[in-house]
């Protein structure tokens, strides 16, 4: 017996029909996206209120000044495509390297959390607490796409438990592609360009 979406694929592409079955995937994961906030959160408070070893704050301090060196004198236009690669490869990988038991992508809640939280405790050393406000817009948009990235990649994780294994290493596969083009990806473009435009105009 056919199924629905086998009767659909013979009418050809239908983009309705992709963001539907985008996002009934993205309910069938939401207890692991939820599991990824909860540990990027609870991490970016460690990081914001207890203070790491010198060698730690040495190596990010390292890695900010890098990346800083990285967008130095950039344009508008090569901030937006820098940042939206970034955030476009940190995401993916953290999907696909999910399929190891979905630690890759609780490893990547864990280091973004806990940097999060350490370059907030040093914004609002420098500039008070209002300064946290000026940090929201540059995570409004990139936030839940990389959440929504690393919780696919935890679900993912779990073919192994399942009967079928590999048919279901094929169904999260092409599922959490599907979410990734349709909704994550276009969260990420809208996340570069703000995040570029605001850099830019604060440089």
């Amino acid at each position: 017996m056919k199924t629905k979406r086998q009767s659909k694929k013979k009418k050809g592409f239908d983009l309705r029909e992709q963001y539907k079955f985008s996002w009934e995937y993205l309910k069938e994961c939401k207890n692991y996206i939820w599991i990824i906030v909860g540990v990027f959160f609870a991490f970016a408070l460690f990081g914001y209120f207890v203070q790491p070893s010198q060698e730690i704050v040495d190596m990010i301090m390292k890695f900010i000044e890098e990346l800083l060196a990285q967008t130095e004198g950039m344009s508008r236009g090569e901030l937006v495509g820098f940042i939206f690669l970034n955030n476009l490869q940190s995401s993916f990988l953290g999907l696909i390297f999910g399929f190891v038991l979905g630690i890759f992508p609780i490893l990547a809640a864990v280091a973004n959390g806990y940097l999060v939280g350490f370059v907030a405790h040093l914004s609002v050393a420098e500039a008070g607490a209002i300064s946290l406000w000026k940090l929201f817009p540059h995570g409004i948009f990139e936030l839940p796409a990389v959440f929504i990235a690393l919780g696919m990649g935890m679900k993912f994780g779990t073919f192994v438990f399942q009967k079928k294994k590999l048919d279901s290493f094929n169904r999260f596969l092409i599922e959490s592609l599907r979410v990734f083009i349709f909704i994550v990806l276009p969260l990420l473009v809208i996340a570069g360009i703000i995040e570029g435009t605001l850099i830019f105009l604060m440089s």
